[in-house]
């Protein structure tokens, strides 16, 4: 076995589809969303933060300070929402899943990817924290939240091999689930 998708074991009784390219020549496979989720407009986030903003400063200027568990908690509504998948994909050493957005998320439906395209290494597969679960992050751009239905088409894959420096070093091994090889000190 090279390449290919399966699903984690969370979902395999929820009638998941394994990503499939939608005609012959495409170079991406569909993913669908394993659950429906709200995705909330960014502008009414942003929004109700500039509101929290000024009563903040009111309230600084003449009662008390922000605690640091507030301003967190502030941050955390600005963060990308996860869309679970329901699926893992394994692949050769020397490979990645690229992760991308599909042409039509920005134009028709006002959702983007923040981190521009998604990186899943081969190591990912099976990891102990998350069985290799891929979510694609997601803002939604639109003035009105928007709904992911159960099924509904969120993004592609594209495998793409990748080639190594000379000298090749690495920092380690993966010891987590999603973002967790880019948690190493530096």
């Amino acid at each position: 076995m090279k390449r290919g998708f399966e699903v984690i074991s969370q979902y395999k009784d929820k009638n998941i589809n394994l990503p499939k390219r939608a005609t012959h020549k495409a170079a991406g496979y569909d993913f669908e969303s394993a659950e429906t989720i709200v995705l909330p407009s960014i502008w009414k986030i942003i929004f109700k933060s500039v509101a929290i903003d000024a009563k903040q400063w009111i309230y600084d200027t003449f009662l008390s300070k922000e605690t640091q568990e507030e301003r967190q908690e502030r941050e955390k509504a600005l963060k990308p929402i996860l869309v679970p998948t329901g699926i893992k994909a394994y692949m050769q050493e020397d490979e990645y899943l690229q992760l991308t957005n599909r042409s039509s998320n920005p134009l028709k439906h006002f959702l983007v990817l923040p981190n521009g395209v998604g990186v899943i290494d081969a190591d990912y597969y099976n990891n102990e924290s998350n069985e290799g679960h891929i979510y694609f992050q997601m803002w939604n751009f639109g003035l009105t939240d928007k709904v992911i239905e159960k099924g509904d088409r969120i993004g592609q894959g594209i495998f793409i091999p990748f080639l190594k420096a000379d000298n090749d070093e690495t920092v380690g091994e993966r010891t987590g689930g999603f973002g967790s090889s880019g948690s190493a000190s530096h």
